[in-house]
């Protein structure tokens, strides 16, 4: 019997790479959908649930998914203060987290930061470190944190100019990043979704940390 599978944050860069696709891979006709505004996109047979933020620990709780992904991830820019930023980052990863394992999913997996450290002195890594953090206390089967370095790719509705600079500069400073330091690389979003699509897949349960080098290697299981 097919799982359910729930992405929260579909329409961001990685989200909106996995689930196309998931959809290509045909593994749509129990995919579910939770965004916060409709968008013209095929997303096959997947089911498209449109609801306020507010809502999303509502909906998540009443999907009933076995497998739950979070793409969510803004900026301080974009969010407009520190405090809706953590918001986003981390109460509603959180909160989504929570409803999905009330509900009764086996597995979560969440895109957060490398560096994420709830004990950090940089806000941005001290609320990814702290969204984990918040996903860990819910005892999930099996837990996915994903962490890449500097993400590549095109982001359509949501420039980000200092990312933007970083990655132009990306390939000169990538050549310097060697042996612990290589998590720090840039590393391109549909590696990332790909990844993703593999971890769909695995059962081996316990806390799974990903960064740059076993993403690599689990996109690379992807395309094989």
């Amino acid at each position: 019997m097919t799982e359910a599978i729930l992405v929260v944050g579909a329409t961001g860069l990685i989200g909106n790479l996995l689930v196309r696709k998931l959809v290509a891979d045909g593994r749509d006709n129990e995919l579910h959908l939770l965004i916060r505004k409709p968008v013209e996109e095929n997303y096959g047979a997947a089911t498209v649930h449109v609801a306020p933020n507010e809502q999303w620990p509502e909906v998540t709780a009443s999907i009933k998914a076995q497998q739950a992904v979070s793409c969510l991830g803004s900026t301080m820019k974009k969010a407009g203060s520190k405090q809706a930023f953590a918001a986003i980052d981390r109460d509603l990863v959180g909160a989504v987290g929570k409803a999905a394992k009330a509900a009764g999913a086996r597995q979560f997996i969440a895109v957060s930061s490398t560096m994420a450290n709830a004990e950090a002195s940089g806000f941005y890594l001290k609320v990814k470190g702290q969204a984990e953090q918040l996903l860990r206390e819910e005892s999930f089967d099996r837990l996915d944190i994903i962490r890449p370095g500097l993400l590549r790719g095109e982001r359509s509705n949501d420039p980000r100019l200092g990312e933007s600079l970083a990655i132009i500069a990306s390939p000169l400073m990538d050549r310097l990043l060697h042996g612990s330091l290589r998590r720090y690389r840039s590393i391109d979003a549909r590696e990332v979704a790909s990844a993703i699509a593999v971890l769909l897949e695995k059962e081996q349960a316990g806390v799974h940390i990903h960064e740059n080098d076993a993403i690599w290697k689990l996109a690379e299981q992807e395309t094989a």
